[in-house]
């Protein structure tokens, strides 16, 4: 950090002008309109135009485009996304001119910090459907949340809600170890794998993250693993902290039984400690969801919600934005949307995917970032083969430049069958061509890939 004499805590009152970089993000997106609702004056920067840029404006909260120091103006403090590095002009600008510069992450820290629950949900996948499963569940106890998730969930209109209840709930990633800055009162990990490894170092070194993001919590509070994930047990194996765990196929605090599926999506009870909890019936599928609900469940257990808000609250969860999202029909193909960039969301997707009863699986995936492409180069390429026709767009660079000369061509090269596109324009034409009676279309990827997916919806 720099610049800052003073915890952020201490700017983030009414009337301070912050100025946030790269605020189009889809966490600063969420802190600025939070931080405007607590008084402040918030201005930010972005380097493209987009949806939630035009947002912002239409709040009236002016974003330039491009970053340059006279952006800054007569900002009291600047706020930065992990991306953002010290180089960038506004960054430098601030310091030069001593206004203090923190992180997205500590924003967020301050602001749970006035929470008397702080529910953090973590892990490398999965952390977006089951913030928003816990949403769903502390709005159905009418606990007036305050939350903050990765993506847009229905129930809100938004990826973010301000409360005036005891709780928020935060998704929290692990990148640039953003989630150090947070004081959870109950910490989620959902799983612990190799990921961001531009960042860390190796999957020990992930490890080790996750385990001080455990020990940040409060003796009082309550730490929540994935009993099947065994690099998450490995991750805080002997903390101090007594940790509550959930699973599915080893003992655990909170189990599902009765597991059974009902027009292909899954019904069951949660259990927790030998004794029936909740009922719940899924309206979204896989193995996956499962897991993600029996996390959501232990959460508002060990925060004292009864069971019956668990059953409502996961009774109407149809899904969070870009999660497995229906987006249209086209020539007799179902078009859906998936966030997963990562092999093993790749391979949960996939596999539920092809047992839905589809003739065809038909993907169109956009990898994201190049380090993670090269990293993780042979995993992908296995998970590829799954569907029946695998569609390849370019790499989506987002905070990377390609310095590995990398290409999803390259990816195209070692999957059978697959098809490389250079554009979205030809990943739509090429779905075109392809689609038929039966088929289920995936757009798959964290960039912009769902495009694609627009540009082919458009014309029917």
């Amino acid at each position: 950090m720099m610049n800052n004499p003073h915890p952020i805590r201490d700017y983030i009152v009414p009337g301070r002008r912050a100025h946030l970089v790269g605020i189009g993000g889809v966490s600063m997106c969420p802190l600025a309109e939070v931080l405007r609702g607590m008084g402040l004056q918030v201005q930010g920067s972005d380097m493209t135009e987009s949806d939630t840029v035009r947002h912002l404006r239409s709040l009236g909260i002016p974003v330039a485009i491009g970053h340059n120091a006279e952006n800054l103006g007569d900002c009291d403090l600047v706020i930065r996304t992990a991306a953002v590095h010290d180089s960038n002009p506004e960054i430098a600008g601030a310091v030069a001119r001593g206004i203090p510069v923190y992180e997205r992450a500590q924003a967020w820290g301050a602001i749970m910090q006035r929470y008397p629950n702080a529910l953090c949900v973590s892990g490398t996948h999965g952390k977006t459907t089951t913030t928003s499963m816990c949403t769903h569940i502390f709005m159905a106890a009418e606990a007036d949340p305050t939350v903050m998730i990765g993506g847009t969930l229905p129930l809100l209109h938004a990826g973010y809600r301000v409360g005036q209840g005891d709780t928020i709930i935060l998704e929290s990633c692990e990148y640039c170890n953003s989630f150090l800055s947070f004081f959870p009162t109950v910490a989620v990990i959902l799983n612990v794998e190799e990921d961001h490894l531009d960042f860390f170092k190796d999957l020990h070194d992930i490890q080790r993250s996750f385990r001080q993001f455990a020990e940040l919590v409060p003796e009082a509070g309550s730490v929540i693993v994935n009993a099947d994930n065994a690099s998450a047990m490995e991750a805080v194996a002997g903390i101090a902290h007594p940790v509550f765990t959930f699973s599915l196929d080893h003992p655990a605090d909170c189990t599902a039984a009765n597991l059974q599926e009902v027009d292909g999506r899954p019904v069951f009870d949660v259990m927790v400690r030998g004794e029936k909890y909740a009922h719940v019936e899924l309206h979204v599928y896989g193995h996956h969801n499962v897991l993600n609900a029996l996390a959501a469940a232990s959460a508002a257990y060990v925060l004292g919600l009864p069971g019956h808000a668990v059953e409502e609250g996961l009774a109407s969860f149809t899904g969070a934005g870009r999660r497995f999202e229906h987006k249209g029909t086209y020539h007799g193909a179902e078009v859906y949307d998936d966030y997963a960039h990562h092999p093993d969301e790749l391979h949960a997707l996939f596999t539920t995917a092809r047992e839905m009863g589809y003739q065809r699986l038909v993907v169109a995936f956009q990898p994201h970032t190049y380090s993670r492409t090269a990293k993780l180069f042979d995993r992908f390429v296995e998970e590829l083969k799954i569907p029946d026709v695998a569609i390849l767009a370019e790499i989506f660079a987002a905070r990377e430049q390609n310095t590995l000369g990398i290409s999803s061509a390259d990816l195209c090269r070692n999957v059978p069958g697959a098809v490389y596109c250079s554009t979205l324009d030809k990943v739509a034409d090429q779905l075109r061509q392809m689609a038929r009676p039966g088929d289920l279309i995936l757009t798959v990827g964290a960039g912009d890939i769902y495009r694609a997916g627009e540009k082919l919806l458009a014309g029917v």
